[in-house]
């Protein structure tokens, strides 16, 4: 390792110390104070698990950690770089809450319809009032891609708009292109936020694709522990030096103190400072990486029973490249389901992938890892559709359920006054609640859109599959659904336990339900 990481070697130097520690954290320090901790984690995380402010560490004008987060402004290309411990979410809700204060008093930002639910979360606790750029659709694999640089110049047409949101890259390593993007908003004089929660290793070895920062874009959502090897739930966020950084800069400060923890795990922050380094002394370790994953995907592609789903990303005008290092496998072409698939794999074989759909599983070759293609290609070979296993439905109609109209701005749906009620009888109601398949979180219903039959019958079958989990939901099998009470209507709680029986019928008509029903936009009750 030749890069310096001054903040935990500041942390390494302090644990050193023969020191009696009569402060929190609670442990002391000790391992016959905490034996259980130190016998799962060892003496020295007890150690360098330190309280915040202290000198030398955190504390005065020029610091270890502040020396940390300038040596990653410098590796990303930022202006400026925040260490999070609360992962990317809570860059994105920090992005949210700066949007809200760029450029008062306006609100709109217009943002994909893909995006993260924690960037909804933002929009919700700003007040924002989001508009939307459709992502494409992979409809034969249900998955949601990125947007073109003609699709956000026309959703910018016309609209009195404070910035812009996208994603790249997807979860499956489709990536946009981020530098055409950001010309359009630039000419409409907004800045781009990207969440680039996948990207963190980008731009560290010539054969990955670039980081957004080096493309134009003005604000980067980075969650490094993903594919960037810092521990769970750290992240940063990067604040290019760009049109827009003047401005931006004093309400991110801002925005970071309203979400941060003010006992900021030690143990997370080294970890980003850490990561860090790797990734800038890497080449060599992310070469072999480069190497095992193209291995892997041509003996999924010497099978013959399994497409490799970003063979077809060309098919696809948003995407620009793909991430090597993602390795997506179409194993609904081999009549399984991809989520059983995915609980089987570990099951029986002990193998770990990221994500599956009704149709794919995705794996996912960390930075410096090199995973041994024959025993995945066996297991997968192994798995033949029957029982559980086999796939659910007509093979290759695993769409997406479109969105229902939004007719309340989401801050004033999610604290208006909610009643839940039996899933069949929430369509054609406003969601209160943001709804989303998870993972990846992305909401297929956002509070303020009426819900449609379609979108619950998917969210209901997401909840029902084994590992299925539908993040925001009042109850694990979206047995009941919370929704806005209309004004003049009786709220009538209803338990979700009592509407476990309730069959939402996907071919049920949203518009004979709405016609019945008083105009959402004006009956509506304000959040009291």
């Amino acid at each position: 390792m030749t890069t310096s990481t001054p903040y935990a070697d500041a942390i390494r130097r302090f644990a050193a110390r023969d020191l009696q520690r009569l402060n929190v954290p609670g442990h002391s320090a000790d391992p016959t104070a905490a034996p259980l901790l130190a016998e799962f984690f060892g003496e020295d995380v007890l150690r360098y698990d330190v309280e915040p402010l202290l000198d030398g560490i955190d504390k005065g004008p020029v610091n270890p950690l502040a020396q940390a987060r300038e040596a990653a402004a410098r590796a990303w290309g930022a202006r400026r770089t925040w260490f999070l411990t609360n992962g990317a979410s809570e860059a994105n809700r920090m992005a949210a809450l700066a949007l809200a204060a760029f450029r008062a008093p306006d609100e709109i930002v217009v943002a994909q319809r893909s995006a993260h639910s924690s960037f909804f979360d933002g929009i919700l606790l700003g007040g924002l009032d989001p508009r939307f750029v459709q992502p494409t659709i992979d409809e034969h694999h249900g998955i949601n891609h990125g947007v073109t640089p003609a699709a956000m110049r026309e959703a910018l047409t016309g609209v009195d708009a404070k910035a812009a949101y996208i994603i790249s890259p997807s979860y499956f390593g489709a990536v946009a292109d981020v530098e055409g993007i950001a010309e359009v908003c630039h000419e409409a004089g907004v800045p781009l936020v990207v969440d680039a929660a996948w990207a963190a290793h980008f731009g560290f070895h010539p054969d990955l694709p670039a980081n957004p920062i080096a493309l134009g874009a003005d604000l980067v959502v980075s969650s490094t522990h993903k594919m960037g090897g810092s521990l769970t739930q750290s992240a940063m966020l990067h604040l290019a030096d760009g049109p827009y950084a003047d401005e931006l800069e004093p309400l991110i400060d801002r925005a970071f103190m309203f979400t941060q923890s003010t006992s900021a795990s030690s143990l997370l922050l080294a970890s980003l400072d850490l990561a860090r380094a790797t990734l800038e002394d890497g080449h060599d370790r992310i070469a072999a990486s480069l190497t095992a994953a193209a291995e892997l995907r041509d003996a999924v592609r010497a099978t013959g029973r399994f497409p490799i789903v970003s063979d077809g990303f060309g098919d696809f005008p948003d995407i620009v490249d793909h991430d090597p290092l993602r390795v997506s496998i179409d194993v609904g072409a081999a009549g399984l389901d991809g989520h059983a698939v995915r609980e089987e794999l570990l099951r029986t074989a002990g193998i770990m992938t990221e994500i599956s759909t009704g149709s794919c599983i995705v794996a996912f070759v960390g930075p410096g890892t090199t995973p041994d293609a024959a025993r995945f290609v066996a297991a997968l070979e192994a798995l033949q559709p029957v029982g559980d296993l086999a796939a659910r439905g007509e093979l290759g109609s695993i769409a997406l359920p479109k969105t229902g109209p939004a007719v309340m701005r989401p801050r004033d749906a999610a604290f208006a006054h909610t009643e839940i009620v039996p899933a069949a009888d929430a369509v054609g109601r406003v969601s209160a609640d943001a709804l989303a398949a998870y993972p990846p979180g992305i909401p297929n219903v956002l509070p303020g859109e009426i819900l449609t039959a379609e979108t619950i019958a998917f969210l209901r079958g997401i909840a029902a599959m084994p590992g299925g989990y539908v993040r925001g939901a009042a109850d694990a099998l979206v047995d009941g659904v919370r929704v806005v009470v209309e004004a003049g209507a009786p709220q009538v709680a209803v338990r979700p336990q009592a509407a476990r029986a309730c069959i939402v019928d996907p071919h049920l008509s949203t518009g004979a339900r709405r016609a019945a029903k008083p105009s959402p936009r004006k009956e509506l009750v304000a959040a009291s």
